[in-house]
């Protein structure tokens, strides 16, 4: 079975909502940094989580290009690929 981006992405807003402010949609474009105020520490334990859910490593280097929601989904999609 496939994991489409659709799934990853409610699976992600599942994790993410915790940071969501009120009022806050949670959108493919929806910047984690500015829009839910993911600092770094927070970051970090966000993509443990990604990674242990769906057993994948996310490499470190590329944290840095993580700027939105839409660009984690991309960079889960893709590890899932390369497995």
């Amino acid at each position: 079975m496939t994991t489409t981006d659709d799934t990853i992405f409610r699976e992600i807003c599942g994790l993410v909502a915790r940071f969501a402010p009120a009022g806050v949609q949670l959108r493919p474009e929806t910047e984690l940094a500015s829009d839910l105020n993911v600092d770094s520490v927070a970051a970090m334990d966000l993509v443990m989580e990604i990674e242990d859910k769906y057993e994948i490593d996310i490499p470190i280097n590329q944290l840095a290009d993580m700027r939105s929601l839409g660009d984690l989904v991309e960079l889960v999609r893709q590890q899932l690929k390369d497995r």
